[in-house]
């Protein structure tokens, strides 16, 4: 039976969305997983992707045209079937239908309308922070049940398929009830919680989310681990509380982590006493309170601390159980779609450094400028993939979509995986600004508040292991892009530069192709083009 899909709510502000690109169109066949268009929001334009297969039946909304969420937007069905009901709306989907649909639909629900509500009572629903998020856990609870919320106060970090994200308020109030729990997961527009004038009785609107299937509705005050009443003034908060739960921001617990600082030691100037990341960068530690730690390692000029391993006494065994994050869920789903669906291959090129070397150490010269290797090696990505269209783009199942902009992304290590930010129009970027553009996502993505509009969109994927001493590796492709980089480690070795042996610097490069957008030769040629600019930097700055 035929499917229908409403516009859905990809921000938790969102109210309607427009439909910038139809990436289908009728009579087309659709896979779960693809593609079937590009709509803007309040925050982000998003791809948005049909979780049903079947032949597209119908357009609700045209591109270009706004409408709002839950608006019909189109119908999926088998070819040729009947689908005048649907659209008129005189035929509907029973509920169990509807979940086999996966549309977020439940048979209850909870009024919306400020006039079915309690005057200036707010309902926040876990939020969908990225395109591709179905559900997320609650990592950390930055307020309490009985706490006043300003507008962008911090409620809680949210941890997605992709990051871990702090997540603000946009109504001010008292904070009423908590529906989900520290650790706890839910799907998106479960009830987070709900904000209001203090004093308002709300126990109904828990109830009618309870039944209507969402996050279980928990004892308001039972959800602070403090068990601060409401009444309690903000003032008397301490910065740790019995439950040992520490108030800092991710930035906070990054540098914390890389310095060894124990952060109970720590006492916090933030909001009900977080700890901030002046308040670490302050804090003069000794020896008795610092925590150890290796010495930090970096990933794409990031720090990575790992921590010290147990003792283990000779003869026994010891393992240790590690629970998947969201982020770490989605990228073994995503990785082995790509590997099993994606026909890889491989090809690798040596470059000759010296000259990049040479220009970069000029570079660097000039005041307040810090230019990487590896943004150079993005630079000549650029404009490579400009002369070599063929390797920028995407399959589908009717055509192969070609990029004429280049959005390359770069891969980033964090604590729980890899993300990949995306530098928008890159071959538009000089090497200074594509330098600063990388460290700032990268320092985004370590202090956790990369945004998923800064995550999407890639037509390229830049993946660089050097820093490690790795000489050469091979990734895995970054779907929907149809190549990913890998750029291994600079090395002195002999060479033979015009039939004599000499000493010179050698990078390795090999590029991971999806043979059913890229052929051999093509990837070949991107390749002998990418080296032209590496070994003459000076032709990227005509």
């Amino acid at each position: 039976m035929a499917t229908k899909i409403t516009m859905p709510r990809l921000s938790d502000t969102m109210t309607e969305g427009t439909v910038a690109t139809w990436l289908k169109k009728v009579g087309d066949k659709i896979s779960e997983g693809d593609i079937l268009a590009e709509i803007e929001t309040d925050k982000a334009t998003m791809e948005f992707e049909s979780f049903n297969s079947g032949t597209l039946l119908y357009i609700g909304i045209p591109e270009g045209e706004t409408a709002a969420v839950d608006s019909l937007l189109a119908i999926i069905g088998k070819e040729g079937e009947d689908i005048s009901g649907l659209i008129s709306g005189t035929i509907e989907l029973d509920a169990q239908q509807k979940v086999e649909a996966k549309e977020e639909i439940t048979t209850e629900k909870l009024p919306t309308s400020n006039s079915q509500l309690p005057a200036n009572v707010i309902v926040v629903t876990m939020p969908r922070l990225s395109d591709t998020m179905t559900e997320g856990t609650l990592a950390t609870w930055l307020k309490k049940v009985g706490d006043e919320v300003k507008e962008g106060d911090i409620l809680a970090e949210i941890e997605t398929d992709k990051a871990t994200m702090e997540f603000e308020s946009f109504n001010a109030g008292t904070l009423l009830f908590i529906g989900i729990n520290e650790g706890q997961s839910a799907p998106v527009d479960s009830v987070l919680a709900i904000i209001g004038p203090a004093g308002t009785d709300i126990t109904g609107i828990a109830e009618n989310y309870k039944k209507g299937g969402s996050a279980p509705a928990l004892d308001a005050a039972a959800t602070s681990k403090s068990e601060v009443s409401p009444t309690s003034s903000n003032s008397q908060l301490p910065a740790s509380n019995s439950s040992d739960r520490i108030f800092a921001s991710p930035l906070a617990k990054q540098i914390a982590a890389s310095k060894g600082i124990n952060l109970s030691q720590v006492k916090g100037t933030g909001e009900n006493g977080r700890i901030t990341k002046i308040d670490v960068e302050n804090f003069t530690s000794s020896a008795s309170v610092s925590t150890p730690v290796t010495q930090p390692q970096t990933i794409n000029n990031e720090p990575q601390t790992t921590t010290a391993k147990p003792f283990v006494p000779a003869g026994e065994t010891l393992t240790e159980v590690v629970k998947n994050s969201q982020m770490r869920k989605t990228i073994a789903i995503r990785l082995s779609e790509s590997i099993f669906t994606a026909p890889h291959f491989y090809l690798t090129i040596e470059v000759a450094m010296d000259e990049a070397m040479k220009s970069r150490a000029a570079i660097n010269t000039i005041p307040d400028t810090k230019v990487s290797f590896n943004d150079m090696v993005i630079k000549a990505c650029a404009m490579a993939l400009k002369r070599h269209p063929k390797v920028n783009t995407q399959w589908s199942a009717d055509a192969i979509i070609i990029n004429h902009h280049v959005n390359i992304g770069v891969a980033v290590a964090v604590e729980d995986g890899l993300v990949v930010p995306v530098l928008k129009f890159t071959d538009q970027m000089s090497l200074t600004q594509i330098g600063g553009n990388v460290k700032d996502l990268a320092g985004k993505a370590k202090s956790k508040k990369l945004q998923p509009a800064e995550m999407e969109g890639s037509t390229f994927t830049v993946s660089n292991l050097g820093m490690f001493g790795i000489q050469s590796f091979t990734s895995i492709i970054n779907q929907p892009n149809s190549a990913i980089l890998s750029v291994g480690a600079i090395e002195e070795k002999p060479v033979v530069r015009n039939g004599q042996i000499v000493v010179g610097n050698t990078m390795t490069l090999t590029l991971a192709c999806d043979h059913r957008t890229v052929d051999g030769a093509t990837g070949a040629q991107f390749l002998q083009t990418l080296r032209q600019y590496l070994e003459n930097p000076v032709t990227m700055l005509a």
